[in-house]
This record gives structure tokens, C-alpha cells and sequence, in this order.
């Protein structure tokens, strides 16, 4: 199954997939995980951005919540209890 690629032309779409098939699975694997953690990182900023007075530990249960929801959120919460005292 081809993934569709957005670009500006043909050419361009047919060189990226070129590319990315050259690059062999390590370089795959490490895109992605870039990619990845870009996102998540870009998503992070946004909750901080829309609430600036929120610690970092509020920030990651709000994410975890929105992507993954409430009952691990709830949970990683509990752990992040225990792990402080």
C-alpha cells in the first residue's frame, strides 16, 4: 500500500519515495522516531500555551489524557504519587 505524499509536483513525490526506500530500515526507523517526537513535543507546547501556569507533571498528564485517555492518565497519575513519596 503506497502512502499518499503531499508536494509541490510528480517529480518531487517520486525523489522522497526513492529516497526513503534507499535509506534502509535504520534510517527509516529513525525518521520516524523523529517525526514522533516532534509531534509530541508540538503538542506538549500547545497545552503549556494554553494554560502557562501548568507544571510540567500537569502538561504530561494532559497530554497522556488527550492521546492516550483519562483511565491511564489516572493511573500514571497514581504512579507519579507513589514514585515522590
Amino acid at each position: 500500500m503506497a502512502i499518499p505524499v503531499v508536494s509541490s509536483s510528480a517529480a518531487a513525490d517520486r525523489v522522497q519515495v526513492e529516497l526513503l526506500r534507499r535509506a534502509g530500515a535504520a534510517r527509516r526507523f529513525e525518521l520516524a522516531r523523529s517525526l514522533s517526537a516532534s509531534a509530541i513535543s508540538l503538542a506538549r507546547a500547545a497545552i503549556q500555551e494554553r494554560d502557562p501556569g501548568s507544571s510540567e507533571r500537569e502538561v504530561l498528564l494532559r497530554f497522556v489524557a488527550s492521546h492516550y485517555g483519562a483511565a491511564l492518565a489516572r493511573a500514571v497519575r497514581r504512579h507519579l504519587d507513589r514514585a515522590e513519596r
